[in-house]
């Protein structure tokens, strides 16, 4: 067989080669409009279907743990609502819908609602295709959609996964994962990177790769091969701790990105010494009155006593109108990205902000390391000023703020006259560079971030820092890509941190190199046109 390329976009670093099998895609045929020969017959079939669907999603978020057990729960949540059932049965009675037309015209009407509010409540709508599927299955007696149980390893390709299907991969059976669909920054991405499981979106022609076929998958170049002999396949063996030496130590810091306490665990077990972002909602989320002091300290204490000597990085409380929280009241937005969130939030209400700074200054007087602060969304010197002022008020050294929007990008040296330290966090910062919502698939292609007007703002920061001789990071997923983590070095980058899966090649890559090495391959990055110039440019560099 004749080796045949199909191209797209690498989100997980790592080559694998193996045997394909295809995921059916999780779609269903759509239900026929025929009425309903008996109504109250159709009506009793929609509950005991949808407690099967609750139940198995509830059995597979327990097996789950971290931010795949919160997908799956708040999937299972999602298709209890007795809305649903309520808008079925209304269906059923009112239009003689049979049960499964019943179903998807209820979960339609509410995913379009979904969708046209944007953002996090957009990103629910696939949430909820994947809840009617499920159901509509269900009524049809079929297996509901999901990924096949592997007896071997093998490279998983579909159309899209759902995210209940990807929080579950079985990343010991799953040696690679190539999608149709999909970004940089897509569920689909972020988890696989969490994973270690190489993974390419946006492959034009993968579905019509048969099972069985070899493929082999670059997660780094976006290239899926058909037709590659075994004895031709290069190393793909994965490195599984971190490996940093060489010339950049010293100058370049690697860090992890941490959700919550059993996400710094499985930092720690890759060896993962600092945390660059320690993420804070896991405290908020969920409840109906804020964290007291004490609680959030009790957290802390929990994910620093994993790192005891290193350097932890504790973002503050990043939500908005596109992630409510119940003892946080907010005006709705019709563009809730744009809104009130991040630092905005603590503008509005500095009580909140209050609390979780002093356990955060509780928790530093007795760390032996090192533990910075930085606060989400700041888009001027004069909000990163109000903040440094309340948080060194507290006490708190090492005070810093994340650079998500132009704004902040084209100011940074006026913004790190106030602060010490800056982290870009460079999925918020395409989203709002190319005005490209990144979690829509229909302009992917504009969060990638080879971009080149995106890697200009990472250079004009890294100036920035250079400057002022004070420390700039990225602590977004651009940072797990290891060619582009080169690139982000060269331009003045000082610390990366990503999911720690991606540590180990990140780590092995930067071993290779020295600083003039970085800033040649960042060069020929940035005086490309195009995303797919750059990545080609710095490869050749």
């Amino acid at each position: 067989m004749s080796e045949r390329v199909l191209h797209g976009i690498g989100v997980s670093p790592g080559r694998a080669y193996g045997p394909v099998v295809p995921l059916a895609t999780g779609s269903v045929a759509e239900p026929g409009t025929e009425p309903a020969a008996e109504p109250d017959a159709e009506v009793a079939r929609l509950a005991p279907a949808i407690d099967r669907v609750v139940a198995e999603l509830e059995r597979r978020a327990e097996a789950a743990s971290g931010s795949a057990a919160e997908v799956l729960s708040m999937t299972a949540m999602m298709a209890g609502d007795p809305t649903l059932l309520k808008h079925a049965t209304e269906r059923v009675r009112g239009a003689g819908r049979g049960a499964e037309r019943a179903i998807w015209e209820a979960a339609e009407g509410f995913a379009e609602s979904l969708k046209a509010s944007g953002g996090y409540f957009a990103e629910r709508a696939a949430d909820l295709y994947d809840v009617r599927n499920r159901v509509v299955a269900e009524l049809r007696g079929v297996p509901q959609p999901g990924i096949p149980t592997l007896t071997e390893p093998a490279v998983l390709t579909a159309h899209d996964l759902a995210p209940a299907d990807t929080a579950t991969l079985d990343a010991s059976k799953v040696l690679a994962l190539v999608t149709a669909e999909g970004g940089p920054t897509s569920h689909t991405a972020i988890l696989a990177r969490s994973l270690g499981i190489p993974a390419v979106v946006a492959c034009a022609g993968i579905t019509e790769v048969a099972a069985g076929e070899r493929l082999l998958v670059d997660g780094e170049t976006g290239e899926a091969r058909t037709g590659v002999a075994a004895e031709d396949v290069p190393n793909t063996t994965q490195l599984s701790t971190v490996e940093f030496s060489g010339a950049l130590v010293g100058t370049v810091s690697l860090a992890a990105n941490v959700g919550e306490p059993t996400g710094a665990r499985t930092a720690g077990e890759v060896g993962a010494r600092n945390v660059g972002l320690l993420r804070t909602e896991f405290l908020f989320e969920g409840r109906q009155t804020a964290p007291t002091e004490d609680e959030q300290a009790a957290a802390y204490d929990e994910v620093l006593s994993v790192f005891p000597d290193g350097r932890v990085v504790i973002r503050t409380l990043d939500v908005g109108a596109d992630k409510p929280l119940a003892f946080v009241p907010l005006d709705p937005s019709p563009n809730p990205a744009l809104g009130v969130r991040g630092l905005r939030i603590a503008l509005a209400d500095p009580e909140l902000l209050d609390v979780q700074l002093a356990a955060i200054a509780r928790v530093a007087a007795g760390y032996s390391g090192e533990l910075w602060t930085m606060a989400p969304m700041v888009a001027t010197p004069e909000e990163a000023r109000w903040f440094a002022e309340r948080a060194r008020g507290h006490g708190l050294r090492n005070v810093g703020v994340m650079i998500e929007v132009p704004a902040a990008a084209l100011h940074a040296e006026r913004i790190l006259a106030e602060v010490d330290f800056v982290s870009i966090g460079t999925n918020d910062l395409a989203q709002y560079t190319f005005a490209a919502d990144r979690q829509s698939a229909g302009v992917a292609a504009l969060n990638d971030p080879w971009q080149p007007a995106l890697l200009s703002l990472i250079s004009t920061v890294g100036a920035a820092g250079r400057t002022t001789g004070k420390p700039v990071g990225v602590c977004g997923e651009a940072a797990a890509d290891p060619l582009l983590a080169a690139v982000l070095v060269g331009l003045g980058v000082t610390s990366l941190s990503m999911t720690p899966r991606a540590l180990p090649a990140v780590g092995a890559k930067l071993s290779e190199l020295d600083e003039p090495a970085c800033a040649r391959i960042a060069a020929a990055a940035l005086a490309a046109g195009t995303a797919e110039g750059a990545r080609t440019a710095a490869r050749g560099a």
